[in-house]
């Protein structure tokens, strides 16, 4: 089972998430336990404040180091094990399929923080932080939908959460698309608005079957990412 706290200013974020999907199946199947931690129960001001101006002038507000330090030594207390401090940053390593596999196996636990504003307090990152990831190449307003990513796609890789034992490394990007995108797929009806399911698909010659899917897996990725050809 993995445990998997997620600190956050805004926690039903976190909880709304956990109850839906895959990730609600994860739980219920007691392969995982998200906890949504909120920031705001560890700071010592009144109402509640954890963040504050920047040192040295600047637009926008930094998490606080001390109620941020706090959250994470409560994490770890709850979590049933040791535990990696995630920190959601475009400055952390690029997630993608085989780093989503990896986090899934790690045998510890994850704590995540959900940044916002501008970030948080670098001596955080410094001494608390072990690992940064990072969604994509832009911004969005907080940490929290990065940390559901994360989750969401590391909990695909849980014995037993997906429907079939091989969906997840059939995906694309998985190794066994050798890292490109996944082939076409129909179903029923065979003939849709005039459309015709391609005849190998109905032969039975799962010989021939698995040969058209290889090669529409390349020109898939041809057309569509022609950069995942080139790496």
């Amino acid at each position: 089972m993995k445990w998997c706290g997620i600190i956050s200013i805004f926690p039903e974020f976190v909880q709304a998430f956990s109850e839906v999907g895959m990730v609600r199946k994860a739980i219920e199947q007691q392969q995982l336990v998200v906890e949504a931690i909120n920031l705001r129960d560890f700071s010592d001001h009144p109402a509640g404040y954890v963040d504050d101006r920047p040192f040295g002038g600047g637009a926008g507000m930094l998490f606080k180091p001390e109620p941020l330090f706090k959250a994470i030594q409560y994490a770890k207390q709850s979590a049933p094990g040791p535990c990696k401090v995630i920190y959601v940053s475009p400055a952390g390593e690029r997630l993608s399929q085989s780093k989503v596999l990896e986090v899934a196996q790690w045998p510890e636990n994850l704590i995540i923080i959900a940044g916002r504003y501008e970030g948080i307090d670098q001596r955080i990152i410094d001494s608390e932080v072990d690992v940064l990831l990072s969604i994509g190449d832009y911004v969005i307003s907080g940490g929290e939908l990065a940390a559901m990513v994360i989750v969401d796609a590391m909990c695909r890789w849980l014995p037993g959460v997906l429907g079939h034992k091989d969906s997840a490394a059939n995906d694309a990007f998985s190794e066994a698309n050798n890292g490109l995108l996944d082939c076409p797929h129909y179903t029923r009806p065979a003939v849709f608005n005039g459309q015709a399911v391609p005849g190998v698909l109905l032969s039975g010659d799962h010989a021939a079957i698995d040969a058209w899917r290889q090669e529409k897996i390349l020109q898939q990725t041809s057309q569509y990412r022609p950069d995942l050809l080139e790496e």
